[in-house]
């Protein structure tokens, strides 16, 4: 009884998945994306896109009929996803299959960089921390190279499984962001081909040590800087070689929360069927190291960060991070750059003058003036005025990102749209 409850629950969901899916608009919402990333000076306006797979309780666990605790992570997501097409009225794309990872089993680097949570008075888990296991130099010992082996018959159960709830409704693709798998060795990350380096060094050392060891072990951070790539770019390759790669030029690349429509990708030459690092967008950011000056980004992290991105068509750099004081560096080392996070930490007018008509302008708003109690209209206002007259020579797309609380009023999400679309 419980099975065909559940069953019935996604096929329900998988209809109205493929109904938005199917819908003119989202090849009309496709091309925008990708004039974009094309850097096409005539596309006729900045698409949007506000992130809600961050908003706490957008999807409640009371809606969800699932009890298995895979197929109910899937049920969540995809309600997610639907709730977002009928109510935000942004740009999302719903693509017209449903994409699940492949089960991987991946190792630690030796040590553990599990997260520790702490809830806040409201039982959210917003804050967190780490063990830190590398305190001194004399701890790279314990420091290995991950092992990787990936499940190709579990991937397969999940894809068969799937396939018969949704009956046919809604196709099933395999390779991707892991939104569902519940092994706790699986890195969501890496599968989203996400570069950053930085963020394990942080990690493994804190943030003290990453500071102070600039000057006290500047030859341990290379050597950590250089194990790290080593990591990353085994896993790349053996993504590729293992044939685990999927093109993610047709759909939303969650990690930078931008969509990957690019007519330079995949690499003219491509077969259909087996997929290069080069046929994909690959994403570097290094929020970690922000408070450093530009120049000691260039000597102890950017070589490394390069190499790992330079092995892609076409790279994604930032996040949260402020890039106008050392972008020259940046689009220097890193070869293949098109699209740059423009965060609330930016000058938006200088940071016009650095991308120009060369790179995406993917900007970033300022999360905390329409979350809480009540937004700032005002100040959303003046942010998306300043991002305008900062971007006006640029190829410019809006990305809202991390909007963790709205107070259960998802309206104003809709509200903040209607509001650019009016000042475009």
């Amino acid at each position: 009884m419980a099975k065909r409850k559940e069953y019935t629950a996604l096929q329900e969901v998988a209809k109205q998945w493929i109904e938005y899916a199917s819908l003119p608009v989202m090849e009309e919402r496709k091309r925008l994306w990708k004039r974009v990333k094309d850097l096409d000076a005539a596309c006729e306006r900045p698409p949007i896109l506000v992130e809600t797979c961050m908003l706490e309780n957008y999807i409640s666990e009371d809606e969800l009929q699932c009890e298995d605790p895979y197929l109910r992570n899937i049920e969540k997501f995809m309600r997610e996803t639907v709730r977002h097409a009928e109510e935000i009225g942004d740009d999302i794309v719903v693509d017209p299959y449903f994409r699940i990872p492949w089960v991987a089993e991946i190792s630690d680097y030796g040590v553990s960089l599990e997260a520790h949570h702490a809830e806040n008075s409201a039982g959210n888990d917003l804050g967190y921390s780490f063990d830190f296991p590398i305190q001194t130099p004399d701890d790279f010992h314990k420091l290995h190279l991950k092992r990787r082996l990936v499940n190709r018959k579990k991937t397969e159960q999940n894809k068969e499984l799937l396939g018969t709830i949704f009956g046919g409704i809604l196709p099933v693709k395999i390779g991707g962001l892991d939104h569902f798998n519940l092994d706790p060795g699986y890195h969501p990350w890496l599968g989203n081909l996400y570069g950053g380096l930085t963020m394990d060094l942080f990690k493994m050392i804190g943030n003290e040590n990453l500071f102070l060891w600039m000057y006290d072990e500047p030859d341990f951070i290379h050597k950590l800087m250089q194990f790290l790539l080593e990591d990353r770019v085994n896993h790349f390759q053996w993504m590729e070689k293992e044939k685990l790669l999927y093109l993610n030029t047709d759909t939303w690349n969650p990690c930078p929360g931008s969509y990957g429509f690019a007519s330079d990708l995949p690499q003219k030459g491509y077969n259909g069927k087996d997929i290069k690092l080069t046929d994909c967008w690959g994403w570097m950011e290094s929020q970690e190291t922000a408070a450093i000056s530009p120049e000691m980004l260039d000597e102890f992290f950017l070589p490394y960060m390069a190499e790992a991105s330079n092995l892609f068509g076409l790279t994604y750099y930032g996040c949260c991070e402020g890039i106008d004081d050392r972008f020259a560096y940046i689009k220097k080392a890193i070869t293949n750059l098109r699209a740059v996070s423009v965060s609330g930490w930016n000058n938006m007018y200088k940071a016009g003058e650095l991308l120009g008509k060369d790179y995406v302008f993917s900007r970033k708003p300022t999360p905390a003036y329409i979350s809480a109690d009540y937004p700032d209209w005002d100040l959303l206002k003046k942010d998306v005025q300043d991002t305008l007259e900062g971007a006006r020579n640029c190829s410019l797309e809006f990305c809202f990102r991390d909007i963790y609380t709205i107070n259960g009023d998802s309206d104003r999400l809709r509200q903040w749209v209607e509001m650019v679309r009016s000042m475009l």
